[in-house]
């Protein structure tokens, strides 16, 4: 096999036309058998094989700086330099779905929030500049997808300012980010795609012209003096001609030569050009290229031959959600929902389906769809954004300035939110209940299980003068936690013996975690702590009742799926001083670091969010208070 002899970049460099048209082949099948039994991010990687390789053939790794925007079509490139020991992808100890720099000097930036890789060329680009570095490239490869967010422009235009700096932009144009681009910047790539270019034009008429006596070659000349016209007129890439940059394409992203030819004379330029690359997603997989939805844009472990998932999948939060927004909005022509490109993910497209009319796709820019939302609910509707929880970092002064400041009954709904895993950093939602703190007005709810998740997103739409947030977590949705009673507005989910007048240890459960937290009160029993379980439901603002119950216990645990700095452990404690309860309280969540991608189970292993580590560091705790500071509590490990 030629992939098993390609070690780094320069090898490519010994292989010809039909050398490289193998080892594309190659590279397809080991993906689709890699992939298959780990799960990961097939569909975009399928699609830009030759686009690698031609990007590794013509610019030098690591003095050339190959930048992806996302991240997630870097599998191609994993393989390229090194990289084929795909046995562990995505899991502990293992490649990182995304690059990494860590794993090699080839991965530069570990972006995988999409519309960011042309602000780090443009940094790049410039420190080349700065220090004389005239042999050193820039190539950033971004996705039609990816330049519907506002960053991209942004950086398009800085990058347009400098026009004797290098700087080889890459258009990987799929028509798709997740699902099928949309917007104004679609249909004009649209365009590109299919009208015929000038040069084409140019090409067959100056056949036809020089033929013609007299007047054939002075108008042809006339033609070719005239061609920004002509392009506007025959091929509309005037809009990135108008910012300064220099366009070449459309070029078929799978032709490896036509790419070399158009990146080569990128290179050679010498300022700002856009390499516009038509590609398909899943490309050489029939079942990906033949689903509709994403093109196998993210799988499971599936059959290979297939493409179908080896596990029947349970019922996830986000099913839940997907068809509670179905009744929501068949009760209330008001609802709408807004989606940033992620149509499918957020549980969306059943809503997108019954009511093709209320749904609106942002595109990847959750700042302006945040701001939109606040236009929607002043204008009477009620919005549900339902975004990644990691994905509503980028637009929080939107949800500050715009939605909260006004009033806005807006609702966002954060899928993902806590350790998430699999997929890295990035992608963990363990800012937000940090992050959304500190917004005025802002209610937050984390339901613990299905039932909540249905009761509490129609409590949030009920809400039409501030925002409220529902956030959830990744995978399949546990069994019922049923109250045993309610205390102001929380559920109460376990009480001790009738006989115990003040009990040792009140456990504030957040959301998901309401199984740990009910694990953790009985291995607490077993060392003769007594204990009250309490789920706020709403975590911010703190319940008002939270306090009085507090001061009935001799300590307070907080247990979040969220970093522990300003987050719901911190607001308790605060609320606790603030009604001069002097109890003492332990915050037990995530860390303030970024996490290795791992499965969500061992990530919580890691940090010590477990039952047994809890209530062991628990166990302490009441000891140090009796004064038994020689207790080994040993025994709650079961």
């Amino acid at each position: 096999m030629l992939l098993t002899r390609i070690k780094g970049p320069r090898d490519l460099d010994r292989l010809g036309k039909e050398e490289l048209d193998q080892l594309a082949a190659e590279i397809r099948s080991f993906l689709v058998d890699a992939v298959s039994k780990t799960g990961g991010h097939l569909g975009p990687n399928l699609g830009v094989v030759e686009l690698t390789i031609a990007l590794h053939r013509v610019f030098d790794s690591p003095k050339d700086k190959i930048l992806f925007d996302t991240g997630h079509q870097a599998y191609v490139h994993k393989l390229l330099t090194g990289r084929q020991d795909f046995g562990g992808l995505r899991t502990k100890g293992g490649l990182s779905g995304y690059p990494s720099r860590a794993e090699s000097e080839h991965d530069v930036i570990e972006n995988s929030h999409a519309s960011t890789v042309l602000g780090w060329a443009d940094g790049f680009a410039k420190a080349n500049e700065v220090l004389g570095r005239e042999d050193h490239h820039v190539a950033a490869v971004i996705g039609d997808g990816a330049l519907t967010g506002g960053m991209a422009w942004e950086a398009l235009n800085n990058i347009a300012a400098a026009k004797d700096r290098p700087l080889v932009i890459v258009v990987n144009d799929n028509e798709r980010s997740y699902g099928p681009t949309i917007g104004g910047l679609a249909n004009h790539l649209a365009t590109l795609r299919t009208t015929d270019g000038y040069e084409r034009f140019l090409a067959r008429g100056k056949d036809l012209l020089e033929r013609t006596p007299v007047v054939g070659k002075p108008l042809y000349e006339t033609l070719h003096g005239a061609k920004k016209g002509l392009k506007d007129f025959i091929a509309p890439q005037g809009m990135f001609e108008d910012l300064g940059l220099k366009y070449v394409g459309p070029i078929d992203g799978h032709d490896i030569e036509a790419l070399e030819s158009a990146l080569q004379r990128a290179k050679r330029f010498g300022g700002p050009v856009i390499v516009h690359c038509l590609t398909q997603k899943g490309r050489g997989y029939e079942p990906a290229v033949q689903d509709e939805a994403d093109r196998f844009h993210a799988v499971g472990v599936i059959h290979p031959d297939t493409g179908l998932p080896v596990k029947t999948a349970a019922a996830s939060w986000t099913s839940v959600f997907a068809d509670e927004m179905v009744k929501l909005g068949k009760e209330r022509k008001d609802i709408v929902a807004i989606t940033a490109a992620m149509l499918q993910p957020v549980g969306l497209k059943k809503f997108a389906d019954a009511y093709p009319d209320r749904i609106f796709d942002v595109g990847i820019a959750e700042q302006h769809g945040a701001t939109s939302a606040a236009g929607l609910a002043s204008g009477g509707v009620h919005p549900v954004f339902a975004v990644y929880a990691t994905f509503l970092n980028r637009a929080f002064d939107q949800v500050l300035m715009d939605v909260a400041l006004h009033k806005c009954g807006v609702t966002f709904v954060l899928d993902r939110a806590g350790v998430t895993g699999d997929d890295g950093a990035s992608h963990n939602g363990m800012w937000d209940m940090s992050i959304l703190q500190v917004v005025p007005g802002l209610r937050l709810a984390a339901p613990r299980d299905a039932e909540q998740l249905r009761a509490q997103l129609r409590e949030a739409v009920a809400v039409q003068d501030a925002p409220t947030v529902v956030r959830y977590s990744k995978g399949v949705v546990g069994p019922a936690v049923p109250a045993v009673g309610r205390v102001g507005g929380m559920d109460v989910l376990r009480t001790p013996a009738p006989e115990v007048t003040r009990p040792d240890v009140l456990i504030v459960s957040v959301g998901a975690l309401a199984p740990m937290c009910l694990e953790i009160a009985a291995l607490l029993d077993k060392q003769g702590i007594t204990s009250t379980v309490v789920d706020p439901r709403w975590v911010k603002p703190v319940d008002e009742a939270l306090a009085p119950l507090a001061d009935g216990h001799r300590v307070v645990v907080t247990v979040e799926d969220n970093g522990r700095t300003g987050g719901v452990g911190a607001a308790v404690s605060q609320a606790l001083r603030d009604a001069g309860v002097d109890v003492p309280l332990r915050d037990f969540g995530i860390p303030q670091r970024f996490l290795d991608h791992a499965l969500r189970k061992e990530i919580l292993a890691e940090i010590g969010l477990t039952a047994p580590d809890i209530a062991r560091q628990v166990t302490g705790l009441v000891a140090k208070l009796d004064g038994r500071y020689d207790t080994e509590p040993t025994a709650v490990v079961d």
